[in-house]
């Protein structure tokens, strides 16, 4: 069976160089004997690679030495409970809603204090980013909450507000995407099965001078000093997703780092919104300046219409191409493991699409 051009918003599409080195080593890694699913986490051979991937993701993010790297369990959605568990001190915390995602960390946050919601973009249905500079924030918040790239919606920050409360986000869809200043964050976290690896792992990137101040209900398993205490290891690890996420973090390293994604994620990006811009059958309903480079939503007008460019994009290879239940019609997720030959193959099957539905 030869491989398709899978569009999944997540898990999503790898590099086939590293699927391929798994596929190697997934017998005996590193001359072990064993499959790196099989040993020990407390085993030499697989602190080390615990210990390349933390370095790795420092040197491609240029994460400075007083952030601490931790690889975690639960997904991002369990960081909507960890952040608040961790952070909210006084018991308020201000939260930027513009998306189902950002919507969900504020309900959670609001299970352990007041979750502010002081700005949002449901009014047009999440099809843009409120202005940042118009924003007003609590003098006395524990910190700010924001979702950098909305996988639904199709949206994204292009600029990051400037709060006195540290900053957090939520980036599980666009990490590693492109070039973030780690330093503007107080916490970065991401769930790893959209950019990274397959799902198990989630990062946390958290200042350290954050650590420790977490509230007493929080359970161990949530406190991000353990964890960093421990080296991720405080318990058992999702140890297959972490090392992929070595593989991955290498391949990056290799085209160029984050700079070098970033252009070609641009470049494929720019591909698929001017094709649809001049379209007569596709529309994309999200704010030019606040589109998603990750995820491009896209609607024909029709459900009936819809529904046929997904059933006959999946028989000629272009699979997971149907939009969420939230907002209909399709959606391409061109992470950065998607290469440039799938996008340019999706466009002409659209093409094609649309001359014989016109």
């Amino acid at each position: 069976m030869s491989r398709v051009y899978n569009f999944s918003a997540g898990p999503s599409t790898l590099p086939l160089e590293v699927l391929k080195q798994a596929q190697a080593e997934m017998l005996d890694y590193g001359n072990s004997g064993m499959s790196i699913t099989e040993m020990s986490h407390r085993t030499k051979t697989f602190m080390a690679v615990n210990d390349e991937a933390n370095a790795l993701l420092r040197e491609l993010m240029n994460i400075p030495e007083d952030y601490a790297v931790l690889f975690v369990q639960g997904g991002a959605s369990q960081q909507f409970a960890a952040v608040p568990l961790n952070l909210m001190k006084t018991g308020k915390a201000d939260y930027i809603v513009t998306g189902n995602f950002a919507g969900k960390a504020q309900e959670e946050g609001m299970k352990y204090g007041e979750a502010k919601i002081v700005a949002s973009s449901k009014d047009k249905n999440f099809t843009y980013i409120p202005d940042v500079d118009k924003i007003e924030f609590s003098a006395d918040a524990d910190y700010v909450h924001l979702t950098s790239n909305n996988t639904i919606f199709g949206s994204r920050f292009t600029k990051f507000p400037t709060t006195k409360a540290p900053l957090v986000a939520d980036m599980s869809s666009n990490i590693l995407s492109e070039e973030v200043d780690v330093s503007k964050f107080g916490v970065i976290y991401a769930g790893a099965q959209k950019n990274i690896a397959p799902a198990g792992v989630t990062i946390v990137i958290v200042r350290k001078d954050l650590l420790g101040n977490a509230l007493p209900a929080c359970p161990t398993m949530l406190n991000y000093a353990i964890h960093a205490k421990n080296d991720s290891l405080y318990n058992t690890p999702p140890c297959f997703s972490i090392y992929v996420s070595m593989l991955v973090f290498r391949w990056l390293k290799a085209l160029g780092g984050v700079k070098a994604i970033q252009e070609i994620n641009e470049y494929k990006a720019g591909l698929l919104y001017d094709f649809i811009d001049n379209s007569s059958l596709y529309k994309n309903y999200v704010n030019v300046k606040d589109r998603s480079i990750m995820n491009v939503p896209f609607v024909t007008g029709s459900e009936e219409l819809d529904a046929k460019f997904v059933k006959e994009a999946t028989a000629n290879g272009f699979v997971s191409l149907k939009g969420h239940r939230l907002v209909g019609g399709m959606r391409a997720s061109i992470y950065n493991a998607m290469p440039v030959e799938g996008v340019k193959a999706l466009i002409e099957f659209m093409k094609k699409f649309e001359l014989e539905n016109k």
